[in-house]
């Protein structure tokens, strides 16, 4: 028992570390709602000092500049998304106040949260040595990536197709495992289960920024709401995409690294 609960305890280091760039811009978004600065709007109060904290994990080496890359590719698919949904027909959601830096009215910290999600796969994959088997072939996993992030745009002309897209993944990650280290003892989980579990603490993230007021759904305009349950399914497979386009970068970058190794 006591070897469980100091790997446990460990384990949650460990997440609580690769959660750094999540848990302080969550942190900024709690701050903006006490923190005043004359002549600052408040979302643009957020943008600045996540920009800094993105530079300060630069500067200390807590990130690389690969996997600031990779945010940067995850903050201009989140802000398209984030454009489609807010803009008059669609009104998913809503930024209601005002702020300089906003385009189409969103404003541009918007990206950073589909960002954070991306940050804690990049981070976990080094501080939890993660190594993945019975993957799908990374062709079928781009196909089912690029599908479900088309849904999110598609689902208001031709239907949602999430439950068809969802059970594709479960038949195509069905042997898939990601495996961690802890301590000294590597242990594994399906990979589905991964999705969804990480997609459920997504969903308690989204009701803490919503409180926050961060965004605005049609619903909390009278007053902040739980953020329904059904949320977690759309985050489950926003997981899905994050993670295929992270595993899949991760390959291509261990194959150069290979195909370098081999002509030295």
């Amino acid at each position: 028992m006591s070897a469980f609960l100091r790997e446990f305890f460990v384990f949650g280091i460990k997440q609580a570390r690769a959660c750094i760039f999540a848990g302080l811009f969550f942190l900024v978004l709690l701050c903006s709602r006490y923190v005043h600065i004359a002549g600052l709007a408040r979302y643009d109060f957020i943008l600045a000092v996540t920009l800094l904290i993105q530079l300060g994990l630069l500067a200390t080496r807590v990130e690389t500049l690969a996997e600031a890359g990779v945010l940067a590719v995850f903050h201009a698919l989140g802000l398209g998304l984030e454009l489609f949904k807010t803009q008059p027909g669609i009104h998913s959601w809503s930024y209601p106040e005002p702020g300089i830096f906003k385009i189409g009215g969103v404003p541009l910290y918007s990206g950073f949260m589909y960002a954070a999600v991306a940050s804690y796969m990049c981070q976990s994959w080094r501080v939890m040595r993660l190594r993945l088997t019975g993957y799908p072939s990374h062709v079928l996993s781009i196909i089912l990536s690029a599908a479900i992030y088309v849904n999110f745009f598609t689902q208001h002309f031709i239907g949602d197709f999430r439950w068809c897209l969802a059970v594709a993944v479960v038949v195509a990650f069905a042997r898939a495992r990601v495996h961690f280290t802890v301590l000294d003892r590597e242990r594994a989980m399906p990979m589905v289960l991964s999705f969804v579990l990480i997609g459920f603490f997504v969903w308690v993230a989204e009701n803490m920024a919503t409180f926050c007021g961060a965004w605005v759904y049609p619903n909390q305009h009278a007053g902040w709401s739980v953020v329904g349950a059904g949320k977690i399914s759309s985050w489950s497979l926003l997981v899905i995409v994050t993670f295929i386009i992270v595993a899949d970068l991760k390959h291509v970058r261990e194959g150069d690294a290979a195909v370098s190794a081999g002509r030295d």
